[in-house]
Formats: structure tokens, C-alpha cells, sequence
């Protein structure tokens, strides 16, 4: 059989599957009402926002606290990139694998990139973290679309629960993430600049000069300092809830994107049942790659912005 012929009969069999999945979906029993066998019935999708509790610990406050799946999930995805790592290590050789090389390439290409942003000092020192949350955040989303995620369920006080759940669906863990980034954008800034990384916040020299020019006499020039002193004093307070709306931004960024797209494949596969899970599944492994990189480079940009002296010291990014 020619390969020719072979694709045609390959693009008939997915053409006579998608329009099967169509008639035996919810589209086309609205359509049609045949009488299905119960297993080809495609439960409707539900989606809980929060994390459902797997391991009950205990209650405070009058919230009940425990182990949810969102966490499992996040145990699992440390594990698996603490595995993978052991095993490049074991396994690497002078002469690569096709594997080892490809890990290599991928490595390289983010030290460089963290080079060519943050400069060759610091583009060393962020390489570490950027590459953790960049693993961390992409195979949270990749490891979601493995069979049993949502399919396998637990029973808890509160029901039937599925056992393992997508962590970046889980706002906790952006907002977790969020926090670190925050943490080593301002930690590595006050270790760069030291009590100067505040000066952008409290920028309030000029408006005190200006007092002080008044009170020697010179009024013009001090009231001048004083309009333009509460000008730069105004911006370094913007800058300071700015710093803050970073964690927002950040947290919600990932969380809404993930969410989204685990709702989407959800409803693609209650809608046409089997065929076109493969164009939101490949959509999901896309859209994971890009959040990852997203947030990891974005925490690269701002930490490099936080080393970055604004007066033009010497304590810029590409010392």
C-alpha cells in the first residue's frame, strides 16, 4: 500500500471517528436522542475552583485545613523533576544522547537568554531560580494532562473528589510562587544596592530640600523643590504598590491561564467526546511552555530591573 493511499484511509478513519464522536456527544443527542449504553454516556464536566481536601488535619479559624489534591499533585511534580534530574546526572556521557542533548540545549539556551537580560554577574546568580520555577511551573501543567488526573477519584467527608488536580489551578500555588519570586526580586535588590534599592520608594530628598531653602530664604527656588520634591515622592509611592501589583499580576496571570485551559479541555471532551481532545491537549502542552517561560522571565526582568542602580552607578545589571 502506497503512503499516499495510507493517508487517505488514515484521514477517513479520523473524519468517520470525529463525526461518531459528534452523534454520541451531548450535541448530537440533543440532535438525534439515540439510545446509548450507559458507558458511552460522557458525564458533564464540573468545576471547582478550590482545592478539594484529600487528607482532613484539622480546623482554625472555622476553615477546615488539609492535604488537598492540588498538593499531591505539587509533591508529585517535585518528585518527578527530582528523578529526572538524578537520572540525567547517572546517565550523562561526553558523547550525549539524543536525550542528554536535548536537556543540554535546553539548559543553554535559558542560561544564555538569563545572560543576555540580567548581564553575565547576575545572569549567572538568576539562572538557578528561573530554571527551577520555569520546570516547576511547566511540568505542573504537562503532568495535569496524564490519564487519572480528574478521572481518579477519592472519597472524603464532602464526597466524591477527584484525587489528583492540576497545582497551577490551584491559586495557591501562583500566589506561593508569587511570593518567592518577590522574595528574591527584592532579597537579591537590598543584596545589590543595599539601603540605596529603597530610594526609588521613598524619594523624598528634593521635598525636604525645598523645606530647607525656605527656611534660609530662599523662597522661590524652595517651593519649586517642594512641587517637584512631592512629584517624585508621588511616583515612588506608585512605585512602591506597583511592586505589590506584581504578585497580583503574577498570581493570576498563571492561575487564569491554566484554569482556562483546563476548562477547555474539559468541555471539548464532553462536547464531542473523543476526537478533538487532541487540538486542546496539544493547545494545554503549548500554553504550559508558555506560562512557564513567562513568569520565569518575568522574574528574571524584574530582578535584573531591582539590581539596576537608578542613578546610573555602578551597580547595574551588566557589571
Amino acid at each position: 500500500m502506497t503512503k499516499k493511499r495510507m493517508g487517505c484511509f488514515l484521514l477517513i478513519g479520523v473524519l468517520v471517528l470525529f463525526l461518531v464522536s459528534i452523534v454520541i456527544g451531548p450535541i448530537g443527542q440533543a440532535l438525534f436522542n439515540l439510545p446509548l449504553p450507559e458507558w458511552l454516556k460522557v458525564p458533564k464536566p464540573h468545576v471547582e475552583l478550590p482545592a478539594e481536601i484529600i487528607v482532613p488535619i484539622g480546623h482554625f479559624g472555622g476553615q477546615e485545613f488539609g492535604i488537598t489534591n492540588t498538593l499531591l499533585t505539587t509533591w508529585l511534580t517535585m518528585i518527578v523533576l527530582l528523578l529526572i534530574g538524578v537520572l540525567v546526572m547517572r546517565r550523562s556521557k561526553v558523547i550525549p544522547s539524543r536525550f542528554q542533548g536535548l536537556m543540554e540545549s535546553a539548559f543553554e539556551w535559558l542560561y544564555n537568554f538569563c545572560k543576555e537580560v540580567a548581564g553575565e554577574k547576575n545572569g549567572r546568580k538568576f539562572f538557578p531560580l528561573i530554571t527551577t520555577i520555569v520546570l516547576f511551573v511547566l511540568f505542573n501543567g504537562w503532568l495535569s494532562l496524564l490519564p487519572g488526573f480528574g478521572s481518579i477519584q477519592a472519597h472524603t467527608s464532602e464526597g466524591e473528589v477527584a484525587l489528583l488536580r492540576g497545582a497551577n489551578t490551584d491559586v495557591n500555588t501562583p500566589l506561593a510562587l508569587a511570593f518567592i519570586s518577590f522574595a528574591f526580586i527584592w532579597g537579591n535588590g537590598i543584596r545589590t544596592l543595599g539601603w540605596g534599592f529603597f530610594k526609588k520608594f521613598f524619594n523624598i530628598g528634593r521635598f525636604l530640600r525645598g523645606w530647607g531653602k525656605i527656611f534660609t530664604g530662599k523662597v522661590k527656588g524652595g517651593l519649586g523643590d517642594l512641587f517637584f520634591g512631592f512629584i517624585d515622592g508621588a511616583v515612588g509611592f506608585i512605585e512602591l504598590i506597583s511592586e505589590f501589583f506584581r504578585i497580583i499580576s503574577l498570581t493570576f496571570r498563571l492561575f487564569g491561564n491554566m484554569m482556562g485551559g483546563e476548562i477547555l479541555v474539559f468541555m471539548m471532551m464532553f462536547l464531542v467526546f473523543v476526537t478533538p481532545i487532541i487540538i486542546p491537549y496539544g493547545l494545554e502542552l503549548l500554553f504550559s511552555l508558555i506560562q512557564a517561560l513567562i513568569f520565569g522571565f518575568l522574574t528574571l526582568v524584574f530582578a535584573t530591573i531591582a539590581a539596576t542602580s537608578h542613578e546610573g552607578e555602578g551597580h547595574g545589571a551588566h557589571e
